[in-house]
């Protein structure tokens, strides 16, 4: 069973039934109890980093989810999720994250339309089973004006441009990310939902 997070910050029903398409069974969550006996957990999450994070606190996950990871549960965070997953974030003002990855959250530069709204092109940067049936250059949707600035290059999969490389799918060990919503993706979401369900359940 994976656990999705269910703390305010994610559309996660469309998530869930994205999920449930591809018969991975699921549950939405906050219990530590759920959380702990899963087989891996998803971290959802839309709108501000700090509004995020203190949810997170206030639900007394934040150290829940730092334990899990650290254990060696695969996680994997989804847009503002997957930011939440490094170090700090400089949205509207310097925010600690989840330290699981390091790296540091910034803005979209304004020399493009911010937010970066609508599908986008994935570039694979390094071989993954969570790329399996994904041609290069297939489309996704992002939703985001904050990306991973400072990532490590061993730890890209597949990034998009944006005027600058945005860091679109991560992962080191058991820790996954994606930056845009592979519920929103289509058929490509789905098979990239379906591959890290057959990586990691």
């Amino acid at each position: 069973m994976i656990a999705i997070i269910d703390y305010g910050a994610g559309n996660i029903k469309s998530l869930q039934s994205a999920l449930s398409k591809l018969n991975m069974d699921s549950c939405l969550t906050t219990n530590e109890h759920v959380i702990t006996n899963s087989k891996a957990i998803i971290l959802p999450g839309v709108g501000a980093f700090k509004d995020a994070m203190d949810a997170l606190n206030e639900f007394s996950l934040t150290e829940v989810l730092q334990k899990e990871a650290s254990l060696g549960k695969p996680i994997l965070g989804i847009c503002l999720g997957m930011q939440l997953l490094y170090d700090k974030s400089f949205e509207d003002g310097e925010w600690e994250g989840l330290a699981i990855l390091n790296g540091t959250v910034k803005r979209i530069d304004s020399t493009v339309k911010v937010p970066h709204m609508g599908w986008n092109t994935l570039a694979h940067q390094s071989p993954n089973n969570l790329l399996t049936n994904i041609n290069e250059q297939e489309f996704v949707y992002f939703v985001h004006s904050y990306y991973v600035d400072e990532c490590n290059e061993q730890e890209l999969v597949c990034s998009c441009d944006y005027g600058v490389q945005i860091p679109a799918i991560v992962q080191k060990n058991n820790i996954f990310g994606m930056q845009f919503h592979p519920e929103k993706s289509g058929k490509n979401g789905l098979q990239l939902l379906k591959n890290f369900g057959e990586m990691v359940l």
